[in-house]
């Protein structure tokens, strides 16, 4: 169930009457005044929770991306330790292919001489 935060800062009650005065028609009276700033003031309050609610989603995207990106940046890097790994072992077939051919050539050469 949520939680109904009923309680509105006076902040919001100043702003709330300051706008209700300033649209106050001729002959209105001060009841009439206070009724139009408490609507005024729970549209103030409405606008502000929303503002919060987007904020807290734009947040959780947010996170939610910078996640996926760190994952993405670990399995990059571990996919270049991966292929890092193959690349210093077919040098070494290489490397004793050409150590096999000087061997015989000079294993040639000197049972020639």
């Amino acid at each position: 169930m949520k939680k109904n935060n009923t309680t509105i800062s006076s902040e919001t009650q100043q702003q709330a009457m300051q706008v209700a005065k300033s649209i106050q028609k001729p002959g209105q009276t001060k009841e009439q005044t206070k009724l139009i700033a408490l609507g005024i003031e729970k549209g103030i309050a409405e606008y502000k929770k929303r503002q919060k609610q987007k904020a807290r989603e734009a947040d959780k995207l947010k996170k939610r991306s910078q996640r996926q990106k760190q994952s993405a940046t670990e399995s990059v890097t571990g996919d270049v330790a991966e292929t890092e790994a193959p690349s210093n072992s077919s040098k070494l077939p290489w490397a004793l292919l050409v150590v096999s051919w000087i061997g015989f050539i000079a294993y040639v050469v000197l049972t020639a001489a």
